[in-house]
Parts: structure tokens; C-alpha cells; sequence
């Protein structure tokens, strides 16, 4: 019976433990191995010649010792012990002092065909004593096998040959030292044998090929027993400081975003966008065709970098860093105090110098080196020139989340060639990829060719639908009012004209609006003047009327009196008097 009490999360099983790795310290190549090597197991490097097997061997060793104080042995069966010292000085490896160190291990193993063929016999257990002894002196934890051909080429039966692999490989994961084994590349196998693959727990195939007189190194993990990994091809390159893998797909799209905004230098532009400027840390792009101040205007952005107190990374495919400085002060944008202060570098160089890898990690060191705010590349579509538009944008593509993940500003400008200024892809396809996408093109009118600029995207905010003329004069860039016509906005000389025809619309609208205030004018002094006569007539009517009213007040006033003296008796006489009278 079930126990209907219990979680159904109860008997889940917990989660499985994941293979453990060894970091090889090589950069790139752990994050594409998701952590590293298997630890305690032979992993196989093979390939043709010149491709770095060696070397990254060697690096494997030394990352081990430097990084993660694992000691290890190198066993030779080709170069000697001081020639490999030498080889790898270069890169900043010092075997001799890692060696003293008690660190470092090197063992040089020679082997003699003749030797073989006059004993007739051949096996690996003298080999199998010699390792154990270097693996024990030190307590290595890592050991490097280079290269394993050299090894195997005295044995003629292919049935011994197979066993004896199996047992070197097998007495190695008893050992318990994770393993790098170096193989050649063989004809229409990763091995000249064809058996090592087969047997090791990880194969890294690297290749080296020409195309078009360009040479690119690949590396691709063949296979990786009990882990997940990178399946493409990751171009790599050797450089000062060893090995540089550069991976594409495993890149994360989980860097942190900034709400702080960067002005592009030209404030009637910023005022185009709904947050006045750009994101920091975002990427922006300025097509358009030849002779629309592409150069110009990524100038005046570096320029304002460098104004608030940022560092600015100024990558030039076209100019020398002393003809840009020049070009820039005949439009008032100077850079050269910033270039004295460390705020600017320009690097130029042609495109072709390099391949696209290198391009790439070259970037990479300098950005390290110098910590800028922003970077600016001029033009990208120069990098054509060095591999095709796939590649082209998958090394932009890896530039462009670089710069994210570190939070810095990045502007690019591309030209566009052909008659159709207004086609929504670039030839690199990174249009897609930017966060704002700034279109410069040539407004051609009748008999004269003006600049015009405009905003096709801007991720984040708002901003302007409308194509504005543009001037670069002495004084920078200069943007002009939108100006509509009949026919639309209006440039250059139609602008002019239209300013003229405005003009004398509008004189003529203030003229006649003068006039009707100076008609306005008349009719109110007639008005006035009308009103003025008939306050005296009135006046004239009330003093007439006033007059008639008192003088009937008279009237009847002495009427009143006359009619009182007529109703008063007369006064009574006595007889005496009369009689004397």
C-alpha cells in the first residue's frame, strides 16, 4: 500500500555529482571545457604541425604550477629539455627556475628504432618506472606526454600497439595525474595511429589553415566523456603571453545594464533621444556613405569623453593618429591636450596586419591596459578586408559583449556603399546587434549635395523620427532646424528659398495685420469722435431740460406765494381810531 502521507518530493532522487576538472589556466579553453581537463584523466591534443600542441602542453603545466600550485612533469620523447626552456622563454615561461623549484619535472625520453629492431622486443614498462619515479619526486598532479608517435613507433603488430595504448592510458587514470597527451595529426584520422581518440576521455583537435593568404587557428573539443562542453570550432591564438582561445556561443547574455546617460558630444543631437544621449555601456553605430563626417562625429564623441573627465580607446583603420589629430582642429575638435594627458589613445593600424582573432585580442590587452569609458572603432567595415562578413561579425559580435560585460560605452562607424542609402542591413550585419543605430547620408538636391542625419533605432527609450541637416563648419557640427516644404523637408538651397518665401509670407502677414490695426485706429477715433458729439448733444438736451425744470420750479414757486397772499384775511380796525382818522 502507498503512503499517501509522504511528499512526492521525498523520494526524488538528490542531485548527481558532476565530474570533477582540473582548470587548465589556459584563457578561453575553461570556458568552453565548462570548468577545465577531467581530473585524473589523459586527455588527447592532436593536430598537424605548427599548431601549438607543445606549447599548450607546456602551458597546461605551468597555469597548473603558477595558478593552482600543482606540480607537474613533462616528458619529452622529441626536444630536449633546454630546447623547450628556450622555445617557451618568449612567452614568459621560466622551466628552469620552476624546475629548481622542485616544481617542475622535465624528463627527455629517447628512442631508437634500431635499437628495437636488433633486441626485437619492445614494451612500456621502463617507460611506466621513469614516470612513476618524476610523478613521485615531485608529487606531480599533472603530466604532459609530447608526443606520443615517437613512443608508439616501434610497434609493428597493431594488435600490441592497441593494447599497449590501453594500458598507458589505464596505468595513467590508476596514477590518478590528469593528463595531457600530444598526438599528430594522421590521414583521415585525428591520430597517425587512429586508436588514441578512442581510448582518451577528452580529444581537443587544433588546426591551423590559410585562407585567402590568412592563417587562422581552430581548436574544436571533439569529444568529453561525462561532461558537456562547446561543440563549435573557437579560433585561438599564441601570443606574448601563451595561448588565447576565443569562444562565441558560450558567451552569457547576463551582463548588468547602467540607467547612466553619455552625451554624444553635440547637444541638439542628444536632444534627439528621449534621454538625451546614449546609455553607458551600450553600443552604437554610424553608417553611412563616403563623406558624411562619420569620422567626425565618433571624434567629437571621443572628444566628450575625454571633456568629462573620461578615458576614451580611439581605434583608427584609415588614419594616422597625427593625421586625425589635424583633420579634427580644422573643426574646432581638439585632441591633442588629451592625448598629453593619457584621457586619449589612438591606436591605427591597417586592418590587414592582422587577422581577425589577433584584431580581437589586441583589443582585448589594450582595453585591459588602458581601462577606458568608451571605446571608438573607425570604420569596422574595413575589417572585410581581413576574413568574410560570417567572420567579421562573429568577432564583432564576441567585441560587442566584451565591452558590455565591462560597462563600456562602444561607438563604431561603418560605411555603406551603393546607390540605397536606406537599406536596413550593414554589411557586417551588427545593425541587429547595437542598441542605436545613427544613419548619416547625402541629401542631393538641385545642383548641391547636403549631409543629413537621422536615429533608426535606439533601444531604451524615444527619439526623433526626423531626418536633420547637418553642417560641419569650423565651429563642429552644426545641426539645423527641420524645414518643410511643400514636397516635404526641405536642404541647402531649397531650405534658402523656402526661408525666403517664409519670410516674405510673413512680412506680408505683418503688414497687413499693421494695416487693419491702423484701420482699427480710425474707426475708433470716428467712433470716439462719434461718441464725443453725442455726450454734448446729450449734455446740451439735460442743461435745456435743467433750465425748463427750474425755472417751472420758479414758477410754480411764485404761484404757490401769490395764491398764500391772496387766502391771508386783512387785519381788523377799531372804531376810535377811525373816528379820529
Amino acid at each position: 500500500m502507498l503512503d499517501n502521507t509522504s511528499s512526492p518530493t521525498a523520494s526524488r532522487p538528490s542531485a548527481l555529482p558532476k565530474l570533477p576538472k582540473a582548470p587548465s589556466g589556459i584563457e578561453g579553453l575553461d570556458e568552453i571545457t565548462e570548468g577545465g581537463l577531467p581530473l585524473g584523466r589523459p586527455t588527447l591534443i592532436c593536430g598537424s604541425a605548427g599548431c601549438g600542441k607543445t606549447l599548450m602542453g607546456i602551458e597546461f603545466l605551468v597555469r597548473g604550477i603558477q595558478d593552482y600550485n600543482e606540480p607537474g612533469v613533462l616528458m619529452t620523447f622529441e626536444e630536449s629539455a633546454a630546447e623547450l626552456a628556450a622555445n617557451v622563454t618568449s612567452l614568459g615561461f621560466d622551466l628552469p627556475q620552476l624546475q629548481a623549484e622542485k616544481k617542475l619535472r622535465i624528463d627527455q625520453v629517447h628512442v631508437d628504432r634500431s635499437e628495437i629492431e636488433e633486441t626485437g622486443e619492445y614494451d612500456l614498462e621502463g617507460l611506466f618506472i621513469r614516470l612513476g619515479h618524476a610523478i613521485d619526486s615531485i608529487g606531480a598532479k599533472r603530466v604532459v606526454l609530447d608526443t606520443i608517435e615517437a613512443l608508439f613507433s616501434g610497434f609493428p603488430n597493431e594488435g600490441v600497439l592497441r593494447s599497449e595504448i590501453r594500458r598507458l592510458f589505464r596505468w595513467l587514470k590508476d596514477k590518478g595525474v590528469t593528463t595531457v597527451i600530444t598526438a599528430e595529426r594522421g590521414e583521415g584520422t585525428l591520430t597517425r595511429q587512429g586508436l588514441e581518440e578512442y581510448v582518451s576521455d577528452c580529444v581537443i583537435l587544433l588546426d591551423n589553415r590559410v585562407i585567402d593568404q590568412i592563417t587562422t587557428r581552430r581548436l574544436r573539443i571533439v569529444k568529453y566523456r561525462g561532461s558537456t562542453h562547446g561543440t563549435n570550432e573557437y579560433p585561438y591564438l599564441i601570443m606574448e603571453s601563451g595561448i588565447s582561445v576565443l569562444p562565441v556561443t558560450s558567451l552569457q547574455l547576463n551582463h548588468e545594464v547602467s540607467d547612466t546617460i553619455v552625451s554624444s558630444g553635440i547637444p541638439a543631437l542628444d536632444e534627439m533621444f528621449g534621454r538625451r544621449g546614449f546609455y553607458k555601456g551600450s553600443s552604437v553605430l554610424i553608417t553611412g556613405t563616403a563623406g558624411t563626417a562619420k569620422t567626425t562625429l565618433a571624434a567629437t564623441f571621443a572628444a566628450e569623453i575625454c571633456r568629462t573627465h573620461g578615458r576614451c580607446l580611439f581605434l583608427a583603420f584609415e588614419e594616422s593618429p597625427q593625421q586625425l589629430v589635424r583633420n579634427m582642429q580644422s573643426v574646432s575638435i581638439n585632441l591633442a591636450p588629451y592625448l598629453e594627458n593619457g584621457q586619449l589613445l589612438i591606436e591605427a593600424t591597417r586592418p590587414t596586419l592582422n587577422g581577425l582573432e589577433r584584431h580581437l585580442v589586441s583589443i582585448h590587452k589594450l582595453i585591459r591596459e588602458f581601462r577606458p569609458d568608451a571605446v571608438v572603432i573607425d570604420p569596422i567595415s574595413n575589417l572585410i578586408s581581413v576574413g568574410n562578413l560570417s567572420e567579421v561579425k562573429s568577432m564583432l559580435i564576441r567585441l560587442i559583449d566584451f565591452l558590455k560585460v565591462n560597462n563600456i560605452t562602444a561607438l563604431f562607424t561603418s560605411l555603406i556603399s551603393g546607390r540605397n542609402i536606406q537599406q536596413e542591413m550593414t554589411e557586417e550585419g551588427v545593425s541587429s546587434l547595437v542598441d542605436t543605430w545613427i544613419s548619416v547620408r547625402d541629401l542631393e538636391g538641385i545642383g548641391e549635395r547636403n549631409r543629413g542625419i537621422s536615429i533608426l533605432k535606439s533601444r531604451g527609450m524615444s527619439h526623433s523620427n526626423k531626418v536633420r541637416e547637418f553642417l560641419v563648419t569650423e565651429q563642429g557640427i552644426h545641426l539645423l532646424d527641420v524645414v518643410i516644404g511643400p514636397g516635404g523637408i526641405v536642404t541647402g538651397a531649397g531650405r534658402l528659398t523656402q526661408q525666403l518665401q517664409e519670410q516674405a509670407q510673413l512680412m506680408a502677414a505683418q503688414q497687413e495685420l499693421e494695416r487693419k490695426d491702423r484701420e482699427l485706429e480710425r474707426r475708433r477715433r470716428v467712433l470716439e469722435a462719434t461718441i464725443g458729439n453725442l455726450r454734448t448733444e446729450f449734455e446740451s438736451v439735460e442743461e435745456e431740460l435743467r433750465q425748463i425744470n427750474h425755472e417751472e420750479m420758479a414758477r410754480q414757486q411764485a404761484l404757490t406765494e401769490g395764491k398764500a397772499q391772496f387766502t391771508q384775511p386783512l387785519p381788523l380796525q377799531r372804531p376810535n381810531e377811525s373816528q379820529q382818522n
